[in-house]
């Protein structure tokens, strides 16, 4: 959806927030291996966003079975931001950015394909009411 189109509905039905979830497949393995470019990815993604984080990147790996891959958490003073790595099956990263404030979601996406080298990307949006 156009950002002009979004921004409207945004408006016109009185959101109270919006969240975009973005799946990225075929992402660089090393950078989705890396805590330390996961928390640069995060750090660039608030000041994105204009938001301004509250409290430190908690970034952690976790292997249960076939699923391996680092998580990382941010509070932001409108909400949250949470991306997870899956190095095991298709070098894949999901992100979900939620907040009360409107963000343009195309921009976010293309910065975020763009940061973890991705070779395809999906985007669900979801204005909340």
């Amino acid at each position: 959806m156009k950002t002009t189109t979004l921004r409207q509905a945004y408006k016109n039905n009185k959101a109270w927030g919006m969240l975009a979830s973005i799946d990225l497949a075929g992402c660089d393995h090393d950078l989705i291996q890396s805590p330390k470019a996961i928390k640069e990815f995060v750090k660039t993604l608030v000041q994105l966003l204009k938001m301004k984080a509250h409290g430190p990147t908690r970034v952690e790996k976790f292997a249960e079975g076939s699923l391996e891959g680092y998580s990382a958490f941010q509070f932001v003073e409108t909400s949250s931001i949470t991306t997870h790595c899956d190095d095991k099956e298709g070098d894949r990263v999901f992100i979900d950015i939620f907040s009360c404030c409107f963000f343009d979601p195309n921009s976010v996406e293309t910065f975020c394909k763009s940061f973890f080298k991705g070779k395809k990307s999906r985007m669900k949006i979801l204005l909340r009411y």
